[in-house]
């Protein structure tokens, strides 16, 4: 499946089709944060990850710059988060979501990510050949949901996303093309809300700012 984006600046069109998607959980620079949010969610029955950073290989048939998604459960939420997409050996760097069916998540995070599509807005800036080059701490992450703020904050409390796809086992990265959810922040009130309407925003260092707005649908059975 080809995608097709806008890189800012030049105005050019990028033309992806990744073999895969990785979502990477798991991401933040402090491991004690780490061991305390499996702590969080293993008291509500989500299993503890067999690696750390843990990474969640999809289909890239869930990429998607749609408007409207469609879900198959009302207790689906999303989750702002940097994208890094490799193309033809350039980074690009986008914002997306990582829209993941809650419920199902207590039973299988795999499955919970792979139920919902995985939005991603059409602009991208180009980073060069050399992802170590973006200034990660200087992005700042935003979600909302319903016009309601959901997220908001630095990343620089995430993995550098050199260090994240450097982490990731080798059976999983062959080189090629890739599109790397890189990672979220922790929710502002503590508890998921499943709302209609999402907005995801990453400010970057020079004010700049990627969107992407989308609203949920729940598929007919």
């Amino acid at each position: 499946m080809t995608s097709e984006l806008i890189v800012v600046g030049s105005g050019a069109t990028l033309s992806i089709a990744p073999e895969r998607i990785v979502v990477a959980g798991y991401t933040a620079k402090d491991e004690a944060v780490v061991e305390h949010h499996i702590a969080e969610l293993a008291a509500i029955g989500v299993p503890r990850p067999v690696s750390v950073p843990a990474y969640y290989v999809l289909s890239p048939g869930l990429l998607t710059s749609s408007p409207v998604v469609e879900v198959g459960s009302a207790t689906t939420s999303g989750e702002v988060e940097p994208v890094v997409i490799r193309h033809d050996g350039r980074y690009y760097l986008g914002v997306g979501s990582d829209h993941t069916d809650r419920e199902l998540e207590r039973v299988d995070i795999a499955r919970s990510k792979a139920a919902c599509p995985k939005p991603l807005g059409s602009h991208v800036v180009d980073l060069g050949p050399d992802l170590s080059v973006v200034d990660w701490d200087g992005l700042v992450a935003e979600s909302s949901v319903d016009s309601s703020t959901y997220q908001s904050g630095s990343v620089a409390t995430l993995r550098h996303p050199s260090d994240t796809l450097g982490r990731m086992p080798s059976g999983l990265d062959d080189g090629g093309d890739l599109v790397l959810f890189c990672g979220t922040l922790s929710l502002l009130g503590g508890k998921f809300v499943y709302g209609s309407r999402w907005r995801v925003d990453l400010r970057l260092p020079h004010g700049e700012t990627l969107t992407h707005v989308y609203e949920t649908q729940r598929r007919r059975a």
